[in-house]
């Protein structure tokens, strides 16, 4: 078998909805390997993807929020983030989610970069965006399950937090940080 055929995507011979709730749609597939083998219930959680916000304010401060995560048990430091909803835009999902999890508003989202959070067991994607002269312009809304309190910090301070900071640690958030700085030419 050459390299070509070895690297053939899967085939998907059936499958099934394990689970298939508001926070959570797990699928079990039956496939099929470039070499024929067969494995049964190979899982994957299907998404819509999410959004993270980098949102600088006219001071060029970085707005980053501080939430309870319950995956991991822990209260850790990420940039505003949150799920697209069905029938929205992954940037009218990033305007949203920075207003309802800061009170901040600001210019037009730009894309900076679309990354693969799970490429092994999910469809998700995160979309990064970059929202410039970002203010407090409402009051929080926060969905049942967050409890989050807003902080900025200085560039610098941010680039201090990517290199090592036990707080701020969310894989897709740090690739975030790194995309960010790299399009702020900080790297």
């Amino acid at each position: 078998m050459d390299d070509d055929e070895r690297l053939r995507p899967w085939t998907i011979v059936a499958s099934n909805y394990r689970i298939d709730e508001p926070y959570l749609r797990l699928r079990a597939d039956r496939v099929e390997l470039a070499d024929g083998t067969i494995v049964e219930d190979y899982f994957v959680r299907e998404t819509r993807g999410f959004t993270i916000v980098a949102a600088l304010t006219p001071a060029r401060e970085l707005v980053l929020v501080r939430q309870y995560k319950h995956g991991i048990g822990r209260i850790i430091l990420e940039l505003p983030a949150g799920v697209i909803d069905a029938g929205e835009s992954a940037a009218d999902c990033a305007v949203r989610e920075l207003a309802e999890e800061t009170g901040y508003a600001g210019d037009p989202p730009q894309l900076l970069r679309t990354i693969a959070t799970d490429p092994t067991n999910s469809t998700g994607t995160a979309s990064i965006f970059l929202i410039e002269n970002a203010e407090l312009r409402t009051a929080q809304s926060l969905d049942v399950t967050e409890t989050i309190l807003v902080e900025t910090v200085s560039l610098d301070a941010f680039a201090a937090l990517l290199r090592g900071d036990a707080d701020f640690f969310s894989a897709p958030h740090v690739a975030a940080g790194y995309i960010l700085l790299d399009e702020l030419g900080l790297l």
